[in-house]
């Protein structure tokens, strides 16, 4: 069964343009790598009535936006071997030690198995 990788992250919104770029990169690099598909989704319609919208979930300020995302992978050992690679390819490292478009504290991450499918 896939596995997926999934990121909720909250970045200034003149800050996106730069994030893209970033983005780009990294899905570059982890379909290389064998991700099976790689998703970054920039927040439009958050204001919603139903459930706690996003903003507030996630603390977003007024200038702020959400991101969400996500990478598959076929299992949860090709997504440790494929992660393995992807943080050792010099241009993630590069990306890594610059500036980032986000403040990584305002980042959540995990892994996660798939329940449905299709």
């Amino acid at each position: 069964m896939a596995y997926v990788d999934g990121f909720v992250m909250v970045m200034p919104k003149k800050n996106i343009p730069a994030y893209r770029k970033l983005a780009r990169l990294a899905g570059k690099v982890w379909r290389e790598y064998g991700a099976l598909d790689y998703v970054e989704c920039v927040g439009d319609d958050l204001n919603t009535k139903h459930g706690k919208p996003f903003p507030k979930l996630a603390k977003a300020g007024p200038r702020e936006t959400v991101v969400f995302s996500w990478i598959v992978y076929a299992n949860k050992a090709a997504r440790d071997r494929i992660n393995k690679k992807v943080m050792a390819d010099p241009r993630i490292a590069k990306v890594m030690s610059s500036d980032m478009p986000f403040n990584p504290k305002k980042m959540s991450y995990g892994g996660f198995k798939v329940l449905v499918q299709g």
